[in-house]
């Protein structure tokens, strides 16, 4: 009784062909440059509080800086200096901030800050809260130019005249953050996210099918 046998056989040594699925990296595309009256706005911002900040730390130093001797005694306590201190450090760093709207560090974190450095800046993190200052800003200072309209019995009249013109430039604050937001806004919003193909590790190779024997039909084993 002759047996026929069929074998099927993988060759030696074959691995099935490793499958590998494409896993998304996102990388944060590059931001243009900003615009040089971009720039210039921003470093302007940063003089614009300046003038005001020297006149109170003077004051903070006993000089009535244009106030009569009767109307600098309420500035003359230590809360009120202490107070006007924090006060002209408080906007000169506000002032300063708005540098990061066309520096790198406003769109990525520096790398000495623990935990988030290195990490990219949301768009929306920075435009937020610039938008509503510029705004809060714009109010604040708006009637800065009537200044010389309203009676200023406790000052003399150089203080008077001095106060009024050192206070003007902070008309301009809010606009010109205003500005140099939407010119950040506009930069930023184009870096979507851009995704590359990274190839996942080769999967293991599969164990080659067991021989297989067929048995012709009508012949035993």
């Amino acid at each position: 009784m002759e047996r026929m046998r069929t074998r099927k056989e993988h060759p030696t040594g074959s691995t099935s062909s490793p499958t590998s699925s494409p896993t998304p990296t996102p990388i944060s595309a590059p931001s243009s440059p900003p615009p040089r009256w971009a720039v210039r706005a921003a470093q302007l911002i940063t003089l614009l509080a300046l003038p005001t900040g020297l006149w109170r730390l003077a004051m903070v130093c006993g000089f009535p800086s244009g106030y009569t001797e009767a109307g600098f005694v309420p500035f003359d306590t230590p809360g009120s200096k202490l107070w006007m201190l924090t006060l002209s450090v408080a906007c000169e760093l506000l002032a300063l901030l708005s540098l990061g709207l066309v520096r790198p560090w406003g769109e990525t974190v520096p790398r000495w800050i623990p935990v988030i450095g290195g990490r990219p800046v949301r768009p929306l993190a920075a435009v937020v809260p610039a938008a509503a200052g510029a705004l809060a800003l714009t109010a604040i200072w708006a009637a800065m130019p009537l200044w010389w309209t309203y009676p200023h019995t406790d000052m003399t009249p150089t203080g008077r005249l001095l106060v009024g013109v050192i206070y003007q430039p902070l008309v301009l604050w809010g606009p010109l953050l205003g500005a140099v937001t939407v010119s950040y806004y506009r930069r930023t919003k184009g870096s979507r996210t851009a995704h590359t193909n990274t190839p996942c590790p080769a999967n293991a190779a599969t164990a080659s099918e067991p021989m297989a024997t067929v048995v012709a039909p009508g012949h035993s084993a």
